[in-house]
C-alpha cells in the first residue's frame, strides 16, 4: 500500500506540473524560430500565418549569462503581435518561473530561459508582425532573444490542476498513514513461537 500511495503522489505531481509543461512546449508542431534580438538591437519579424496554423502558441527564448533571472516581478521583455493594424496578442515576460534553464553551449556560461507569451486562438490569413522590446527590469545580461511559434498547439485541460491537488493529497496522506501503521501489513501469526504443550506456561 505504501508504494501505491507513493505512485498516486507522483501521478498528482505529473498531472500538475509535467502535463502543462509538455502541452506548452511540445504540443502541435513548430512553425519556425526567429532571432529578434542580437548585438544589442531588437528587430520586429513578420511571419505569414494561415487558418490551419491556429491556434498558435508564442514562446520566447532568452539567452543570458546568468544562472537564473531575478526580475523582482518586473517585466524583462514585452511582446506584441499585430495583423491588419490590429493587436492579436500583447504580453509581458518575466522568465522567473522555476523551470531549469538550458545550457546554450558546453563552452559558454550562457543559459537559455523560456517563457510563454500566450496563444493566438484565431488566425486571420496574412502577415503577422511580432515586436519584442525591453521591459523595466534592469541588469539582465541579455545575449540573444528568439521567437518560437508553434502551430496547432493544444491547451492544457483546466481540470488538471484540481485533479493534481486531489491526487497529491490522497497520495501524501495515505503514504504518511502507512508510515505510522508500519505499512499496514497484518501481523503474521507464524512469527511467534507456538506455546508449549506441557510444563510451565502450558495451557
Amino acid at each position: 500500500m505504501r508504494f501505491l500511495f507513493f505512485l498516486i503522489l507522483l501521478a498528482g505531481i505529473g498531472v500538475g506540473a509535467l502535463y502543462p509543461w509538455a502541452m506548452s512546449n511540445f504540443s502541435g508542431h513548430e512553425i519556425g524560430t526567429w532571432r529578434v534580438y542580437e548585438q544589442g538591437r531588437f528587430k520586429p519579424v513578420t511571419v505569414p500565418l494561415s487558418v490551419r496554423d491556429a491556434p498558435v502558441r508564442v514562446l520566447v527564448d532568452l539567452t543570458a549569462r546568468a544562472e537564473r533571472i531575478v526580475s523582482q516581478q518586473r517585466t524583462v521583455l514585452t511582446l506584441t503581435a499585430a495583423a491588419n493594424g490590429r493587436t492579436a496578442l500583447a504580453s509581458t515576460l518575466q522568465f522567473n518561473h522555476p523551470d531549469n534553464p538550458r545550457q546554450a553551449s558546453p563552452q559558454l556560461p550562457d543559459k537559455i530561459f523560456r517563457d510563454e507569451a500566450g496563444v493566438i486562438a484565431t488566425i486571420n490569413p496574412g502577415p503577422y508582425t511580432f515586436t519584442v522590446g525591453p521591459g523595466d527590469a534592469e541588469d539582465i545580461p541579455i545575449r540573444a532573444v528568439d521567437l518560437i511559434l508553434r502551430s496547432g498547439a493544444g491547451e492544457a485541460d483546466r481540470r488538471a490542476r484540481p485533479v493534481s491537488f486531489v491526487l497529491m493529497a490522497i497520495g501524501l496522506v495515505g503514504f504518511l498513514l502507512t508510515l505510522r501503521s508500519g505499512g499496514g501489513r497484518p501481523e503474521n501469526p507464524n512469527s511467534q513461537p507456538p506455546p508449549p504443550r506441557w510444563g510451565r506456561g502450558s495451557k
